[in-house]
């Protein structure tokens, strides 16, 4: 017997209340009674796909310009789920990000398991259709292949039909392409390496449908009893919905419904994911909702076939043909797995870096060492791309918002070379801001910085500093429900210092908030402003003159009122 809704979602926030104080994880979607809430990723893994192999299944989502990029997560319930892996070490072409290109990269892939391994699609909106894969999504995977050349093919998914033929479909982004609210079709070669029918046919068209739906983006394509499918979402990433295509042909005509909707719940713009099943035949469906500067965050919703139709949600249990989103529910009805979430703090005892990490662009070896100080990350003071601030520094080293609440410290202790060195706590963003310490002219100080709308040339202004207490310190950032972020510091770990004043966390380009630490120096001489960025001069590190920041470790745990 399933429980009702209302009494599940008051009971999954008691649990939640009372798990989380006795753990440092900052979000439990697993409640430990057999039920889950949402989301079951608090994190900003982005158009999210997924697929079953066995027993296991393997989530996917965008990465943009960040690096390594191609997440891959695991998990045995689709509940608790696990970082294991990266597709892309680095982003090609490597030199052109080799600099941070914000909103470019990686946008949403697909993934498939078909022939005994592992095929990832994603595009790059300004290079085309890329394809990795791999027989063990934990080990490397290939380098990509350039699938479909051309600027605004995005969203790719393939299908391999009953007869041997391979597909490919994919939807266009009207920044590069200058149309979209189309999906087109293309037959691939039978080693899903290129396209056979150049530029393809377009088989959905929201265009020309008289359905009056707008941004029709997110393809995932399937096939089911004879009939295939297309679920993919309409109306945009903060108020849109989750469409269903179904159609008797490959080519169409497709006719379509809405199945997923916010409706009277919190959960906006409930779209863009994957349809997967379980070893026992339940349907689920993995989608994101729109968080602001949380990020777009991951939820599961129970499915069923009526009618020839999916339903989705809260439709499973009222038959509604739309349904909602549920807050909980009752966990896929598999062998249950011992609790899990992806990754945040770390201890830095050892190579290699934790997965949770990334850069802003492809990453030097000069960036960072994990043994110049064992069970310390050392992070070299690089010059800054610009006197206004990091908002174009590569070396950045980032990880997702995890929770709707909680909290990063971390222990600094800072070896300044010369005057502009400074290292440091840093909430990043289209705003952003950080706490650390700075080599002065007057001396050593600790500061907090802000460059808010850094994205339109904004400039770094000094919020709040003192008097450095030591070349040691812990610095902290609490970040509320809101992505209000104060920021602390203390010299003995136990009494903490707000300093500064409270910073408002922003999106950045079509990502979330991000926080982590960095080092970095005054730019070098004869540095131009590059709204681009720009790369580090010669290693200052290999010469023994650059200034130098470690940190012991990087502790998030979640914030308790």
């Amino acid at each position: 017997m399933r429980l009702p809704l209302l009494f599940m979602s008051l009971l999954a926030f008691t649990l939640d209340q009372a798990v989380a104080a006795n753990s440092t994880a900052p979000w439990h979607p697993d409640l430990g009674n057999g039920s889950y809430q949402n989301p079951v990723l608090f994190a900003d893994y982005s158009d999210p796909d997924v697929v079953r192999a066995g027993n296991d299944f393997w989530l996917v989502s965008s990465s943009f310009n960040h690096t390594p990029g191609l997440p891959i997560l695991h998990s045995r319930d689709l509940v608790n789920w696990t970082l294991v892996n990266h597709a892309l070490p680095e982003q090609i072409p490597v030199d052109h990000f080799s600099v941070p290109r914000h909103g470019e990269g990686v946008w949403a892939p697909s993934i498939r398991f078909h022939g005994g391994k592992f095929w990832i699609f994603y595009p790059d909106p300004d290079f085309g259709i890329y394809v990795v894969t791999a027989p063990d999504p934990r080990r490397p995977w290939s380098a990509p292949v350039l699938v479909k050349p051309g600027r605004g093919l995005i969203d790719p998914c393939p299908l391999w039909d009953d007869d041997g033929k391979v597909y490919l479909i994919h939807g266009w982004a009207r920044s590069r392409s200058g149309k979209n609210n189309q999906i087109t079709l293309n037959e691939l070669s039978a080693n899903a390496t290129h396209v056979l029918d150049g530029d393809g046919r377009v088989i959905v068209d929201e265009n020309t449908s008289g359905r009056g739906w707008t941004t029709l983006e997110g393809p995932k394509f399937y096939k089911r009893d004879g009939i295939y499918w297309i679920f993919a979402p309409v109306g945009g990433v903060t108020g849109g919905s989750q469409a269903v295509y179904r159609a008797k042909e490959i080519r169409g005509p497709y006719e379509a419904r809405i199945v997923l909707a916010q409706g009277k719940t919190s959960v906006n713009g409930p779209h863009q994911g994957g349809w997967v099943d379980t070893p026992a035949g339940e349907d689920w469906f993995i989608h994101f909702q729109d968080r602001g500067p949380f990020g777009r965050v991951v939820h599961l919703e129970p499915m069923a076939w009526r009618d020839g139709w999916p339903v989705m949600g809260t439709g499973v249990e009222t038959g509604a043909a739309v349904g909602e989103p549920v807050l909980s529910y009752r966990k896929p009805a598999v062998p249950p797995p011992a609790p899990t979430e992806p990754a945040t703090s770390d201890e830095f005892d050892s190579p290699p870096l934790g997965l949770q990490w990334q850069w802003q662009a492809n990453p030097r070896p000069d960036f960072l060492s994990l043994s110049a100080r064992p069970g310390s990350l050392r992070l070299a003071c690089l010059p800054a791309p610009s006197a206004r601030g990091l908002y174009n520094a590569p070396n950045l080293l980032l990880q997702k918002f995890p929770a709707p609440a909680f909290s990063g410290t971390t222990t600094l202790s800072f070896a300044a070379a010369a005057d502009g060195d400074e290292a440091g706590l840093i909430v990043f963003g289209y705003s952003y801001a950080w706490i650390g310490l700075r080599k002065t002219a007057a001396g050593l100080r600790l500061v907090q910085m802000t460059n808010k709308d850094a994205n339109k040339d904004g400039a770094e202004i000094e919020t709040a500093a003192l008097e450095a207490p030591a070349e040691t310190v812990q610095l902290r950032v609490a970040v509320a429900p809101d992505g209000r972020c104060r920021f602390a510091y203390s010299v003995d770990g136990i009494s903490f210092t707000n300093l500064g004043a409270e910073f408002q966390s922003t999106v950045g380009r079509w990502v979330g908030a991000t926080f982590g630490v960095f080092a970095s120096a005054a730019p070098a001489p004869g540095t131009a402003e590059n709204p681009v960025g720009a790369k580090s001069g010669p290693s200052a590190i290999a010469a023994g003159k650059s200034g130098h920041a470690d940190f012991d470790w990087f502790h998030v745990a979640p914030v308790i009122p």
